[in-house]
């Protein structure tokens, strides 16, 4: 697959469109477009979608995160079953875009949910561990998104007129390619946010050092829709394409053996580590090289893959305490793709823009300012449980750090924390989006980052005594 990078001088002499195929409550599908110009800054706030539409998605009950735990007999065909569930919403969400028929799609997908769940209750039982109550979670709803309703039905009339304006000059076919989402409002202006970064201050005891790591910017282009730590074994398992930098032996497939016997884009070659997350699209109606393909087009993202400006991978300590190594293979995930139907309860991504790095937003991407480039962040939980390094629903051997006062849970130990800053150098407005199963409508709160550690041994304990010492290290 080749990588594509933005052209500001060509962008910057027109509009930038960002055209968000989405279902409307009533069974219709409609093209809501979004635009920026470049030229002019972005002053202005986009353009809101037009009053009255009701936009829906398919929401299903999450059923991974409700086995915390899974005998390790049982763990690989669990998660094959897992994914199968994930697949089905997939095969419905696109049943309904093409039908656009309501009543003929929540009856057959909780029957092929309903077979799934039992046959994961029927692995678990030969594990000698049968939950209860899986078969509540078959039903699935549609769900509104009620966010970004536009109060001004002027507004929206005018949009209309706009995207009139724009396919006569000849762009609205490419433009209705462009997925299903997002929309106008998950879009804010950065300026328009109050500063809201508090960080726990540091005490006595606290680990005040950082690790870099530089491992690129995923400029040779490792791209796949698998996820080896949520589903191992299953091809586009995510169902969205993956950016990654370091270990380029990441696949589904991967064992910890290939990962420790894998390349690395890293500079140090003691960091085997592997580092992904959802790439970030241009939605300016180009297609990508994966228009017709699993993680791309198939799975509704669509436009020009980003290749990150910059990413920075650091490793920072504990505001309380020393921090111990961490283990060699703990797999850690932030954030919840699946968090627009899930809730937020375990969003963690956050996105601004450069120079306003102290305005941090979980559910809005931002509009920056003209010379100001968007950024991802994701810090990861930096608290271990001690004894594991994965869990049934890849959660429970790690936690978050307080708050407020920086400390871990009782039980956990303090490890050195994953901060990834991903900066994109994207025309200003709101014209990108990451890519999601199709369901999540492609929204910021869905922005999630994996990690696996392969640091060699030695070289993760000169971490934990860089960091613990105060050194700033690479």
């Amino acid at each position: 697959m080749g990588r594509t990078s933005r052209k500001r001088s060509r962008l910057a002499r027109r509009m930038v469109a960002a055209s968000a195929a989405v279902l409307m409550g009533g069974g219709g599908l409609i093209a809501v477009n979004v635009y920026a110009n470049a030229e002019e800054g972005t002053d202005q706030q986009p353009p809101p979608q037009s009053a009255g539409q009701q936009v829906s998605t398919i929401s299903c009950p999450d059923v991974g995160n409700q086995l915390p735990e899974v005998p390790d007999a049982a763990r690989g065909e669990v998660d094959r079953q897992l994914a199968d569930l994930d697949g089905q919403i997939t095969e419905a969400y696109g049943r309904f875009e093409r039908t656009q028929d309501k009543e003929s799609l929540l009856g057959p997908l909780e029957e092929k949910r309903r077979d799934t769940l039992d046959g994961i209750a029927d692995t678990l039982d030969q594990a000698g561990a049968r939950p209860e109550g899986l078969d509540s979670m078959a039903p699935c709803t549609l769900r509104a998104d009620d966010q970004g309703q536009g109060e001004d039905q002027g507004q929206g009339q005018e949009q209309e007129q706009e995207q009139g304006e724009e396919q006569e000059q000849g762009q609205g076919e490419d433009q209705a390619r462009s997925g299903n989402g997002p929309e106008a409002g998950d879009f804010v202006e950065i300026r328009s946010v109050r500063p809201n970064v508090n960080r726990p201050r540091n005490g006595r005891n606290a680990s005040r050092g950082t690790f870099t790591t530089k491992c690129g910017r995923n400029e040779n282009g490792k791209f796949n829709p698998d996820n080896v730590i949520v589903a191992p074994g299953v091809s586009n398992g995510a169902h969205h394409m993956h950016d990654y930098v370091g270990n380029q032996a990441t696949d589904a497939f991967s064992s910890d053996d290939d990962l420790a016997n894998g390349r690395t884009s890293c500079r140090n070659q003691g960091d085997r580590s592997t580092y992904y997350w959802p790439v970030l699209r241009l939605q300016n109606g180009q297609d990508e090289d994966d228009a017709q393909a699993d993680g791309g087009g198939k799975d509704q993202n669509v436009g020009e893959i980003q290749t990150p400006a910059s990413v920075s991978l650091k490793f920072a300590g504990n505001p309380v305490s020393k921090v111990v190594a961490m283990p060699r293979f703990l797999r850690i995930i932030t954030g919840d793709a699946k968090a627009f139907t899930n809730g937020d309860a375990n969003a963690n991504a956050s996105w601004s823009c450069t120079g306003f790095e102290n305005r941090q937003l979980k559910d809005k991407y931002p509009i920056c300012p003209e010379g100001s480039k968007v950024v991802r962040t994701f810090n990861f939980q930096s608290c271990w449980d001690g004894q594991n390094t994965d869990s049934a629903n890849h959660r429970t051997h790690v936690a978050f750090a307080d708050p407020r006062s920086g400390a871990c849970p009782r039980g956990f130990r303090a490890i050195p924390q994953l901060v990834q800053r991903i900066v994109y150098d994207v025309p200003p407005g709101p014209g990108f989006a990451v890519d999601s199963f199709p369901e999540q409508l492609h929204k910021p709160v869905t922005d999630h980052g994996d990690f696996i550690n392969v640091f060699d041994e030695r070289l993760m304990r000169r971490v934990a005594k860089c960091v613990n010492s105060g050194q700033r290290c690479a």
